[in-house]
């Protein structure tokens, strides 16, 4: 059996539910799903039955979570032993405040557990690469594709963007639809018309905020329409309280990358943000 897929059994088993174990293990809900469902189907029985709120353990599960429990337990003593020297130095992080808070920082808590002392930085991505170039901070997550010479780059995720507007708003005219953006040069929104549509939008901004979290909880309530990444609204799609205004056949992506200087790469407490974004990001 896939030892990863025993590890995220365990963790939903204790916690009661795969949103709760995501937590814990610093993984997507989809992503803790996907795996519970592998390790049923190579052991040929159900694990867990859904309620209204969480899981209830099948009494296979109880068996399994009893033998396998314990052992799992021994195991992560052991990495933390041999982890405490990695983590001697604080890594200082810097990146987007959404995909920071939604995804870095989530994949990062099993790290957080074992040792890891961390710094965040939050800001635009030109921004943090002079911080990092000029040594004041040790990783960046950057949404451009950093070119300064000196430095590591390593490509994370694609991320995609979706044009969206509150359930039950009417926009027939989307020339007429007030635009919600974070920024005047509407950079995301731009992106999408060119792509999407062949032009420039057809006017600026109604609301302007330097933050998509706020940029969302406007446009669902009802403010105008705005040009966001999936993975920002991917709950409120999916519960229905926001539509996509477009289904573009090739929705517009944009690249997310993780930057350090080349001299310090190889650092032990670097290399273990970086091998846990990289992995993480199979699920972003």
């Amino acid at each position: 059996m896939d030892l990863g897929q025993l590890r995220t059994f365990n963790a939903v088993y204790r916690a009661g539910s795969l949103t709760a174990a995501a937590t814990v293990l610093g993984l997507t809900q989809p992503a803790v799903s996907v795996q519970v469902k592998a390790l049923e189907e190579r052991l040929g029985r159900p694990l867990f039955r859904r309620l209204a709120r969480g899981v209830a353990p099948t009494a296979f599960a109880d068996e399994l979570a009893r033998r396998v429990g314990p052992h799992l337990d021994a195991l992560a003593g052991v990495e933390l032993e041999l982890t405490r020297e990695e983590f001697a130095r604080t890594v200082r992080f810097g990146g987007p405040a959404e995909a920071m808070s939604l995804l870095a920082l989530p994949a990062l808590a099993g790290l957080v557990r074992r040792g890891l002392r961390l710094r965040v930085g939050l800001g635009l991505a030109d921004d943090l690469l002079v911080d990092l170039a000029e040594g004041r901070l040790d990783l960046v997550l950057s949404s451009v594709r950093p070119r300064r010479k000196g430095l590591v780059v390593t490509p994370l995720t694609d991320e995609e963007f979706v044009l969206v507007a509150a359930a039950g708003s009417e926009f027939p005219d989307l020339a007429a639809a007030p635009m919600l953006a974070y920024a005047e040069e509407l950079p995301m929104i731009r992106r999408y018309w060119r792509s999407v549509f062949g032009g420039p939008p057809p006017h600026t901004a109604a609301v302007v905020v330097p933050d998509l979290r706020a940029v969302l909880t406007a446009v669902l309530a009802g403010a105008g329409i705005s040009v966001l990444p999936r993975y920002l609204c991917a709950a409120q799609l999916e519960a229905g309280e926001l539509v996509l205004v477009r289904e573009p056949e090739e929705p517009p992506i944009n690249t997310l990358y993780l930057a350090t200087r080349a001299d310090q790469a190889r650092l032990p407490h670097i290399r273990a943000v970086t091998e846990t974004l990289t992995s993480a990001a199979k699920h972003w």
